[in-house]
């Protein structure tokens, strides 16, 4: 979260010789602190400014401190809202987990093994911890870093003392993740990137929640989220998503946190994405948005005792 402090004016007293007292000076009124706005571009006439508009309204009167980013390369439209700003990753960095593994796979030019697919068909579709901490463990810090240079994600920084879960994230980074993930690369090969989609396609019923919400039927759905609760900014709730049809290739990351709870987090992600899905692809009477889940469910990640 970026803290936005008011800053004082100070007037300073000086004594001048044994009697001379400089008034001090009275404080002037600070500004009133801004709060950031989404920002979208594109190259489609009018959409960037819908987008702004309804993203901007469907975050009205949330308390949540929200960063978003939307990429769409059918349209070039972009649109972000704090996208260097850290938060706790929880089960999302279980995507880049996956892509690190592959991508190590394929410097070595080897498959995976049955224990590796087992163990990451787990991670990603039921969002399993002990699958998770037994790659993370596998893989060292050394490659997960590696990784990330490889893929440009500069401003991620893996959770120290096995704690994967708190490892540090942006939405800035994870899209230029999802993006390697749909398009064809060098970072990333053919296989793996249909592997990942794969298994963000193939998430348990229950977890198939946040970005999914209001994509219409026309288009296919993958997603990972995360979530965790701490002392300091309450539940950080996150949903990762990418989307394809109905001549469209878009993804979206929305990363949340100083949500009141769980609940309250996972709304706030689905008002911005039923708000993006109806902007982007609009429906007619007849097409069907996908409802999320009535009872989200997630992994709830280690984290250091205070």
């Amino acid at each position: 979260m970026i803290h936005r402090l008011s800053r004082r004016a100070q007037a300073s007293a000086a004594v001048l010789g044994a009697a001379l007292l400089i008034p001090t000076l009275a404080a002037a009124t600070p500004a009133a602190a801004t709060t950031p706005a989404v920002s979208c571009t594109s190259g489609k006439a009018g959409l960037a400014a819908e987008l702004t508009k309804d993203i901007t309204a469907a975050l009205a009167n949330r308390t949540s401190t929200v960063a978003i980013g939307l990429y769409d390369r059918s349209t070039k439209t972009t649109c972000t809202l704090r996208g260097t700003t850290a938060y706790d990753s929880a089960s999302t960095v279980k995507v880049t987990v996956l892509a690190t593994l592959l991508w190590d796979a394929k410097k070595h030019n080897r498959y995976l093994t049955s224990t590796e697919d087992a163990l990451a068909t787990a991670m990603i579709t039921e969002s399993d911890n002990d699958a998770t901490s037994t790659l993370w463990k596998q893989l060292g810090l050394t490659k997960i870093k590696g990784f990330l240079a490889a893929a440009k994600m500069t401003r991620t920084v893996p959770g120290s003392g096995g704690y994967w879960g708190l490892t540090q994230e942006n939405v800035a980074d994870e899209q230029k993740l999802l993006q390697l993930i749909t398009a064809k690369n060098s970072v990333l090969s053919d296989n793996s990137r249909a592997y990942i989609q794969q298994l963000m396609g193939s998430v348990e019923d229950d977890q198939r929640w946040g970005t999914p919400a209001g994509a219409p039927s026309t288009v296919s759905v993958h997603v990972k989220n995360g979530w965790l609760q701490r002392s300091t900014h309450g539940w950080r709730v996150h949903s990762l998503g990418t989307f394809d049809g109905a001549g469209h290739d878009y993804m979206m990351s929305v990363l949340t946190q100083d949500d009141s709870t769980m609940d309250y987090g996972v709304t706030t992600i689905q008002n911005v994405a039923e708000a993006i899905h109806k902007d982007l692809v609009p429906a007619t009477a007849r097409t069907a948005r996908y409802v999320p889940t009535g009872r989200p469910n997630e992994a709830f990640v280690a984290t250091p005792t205070p």
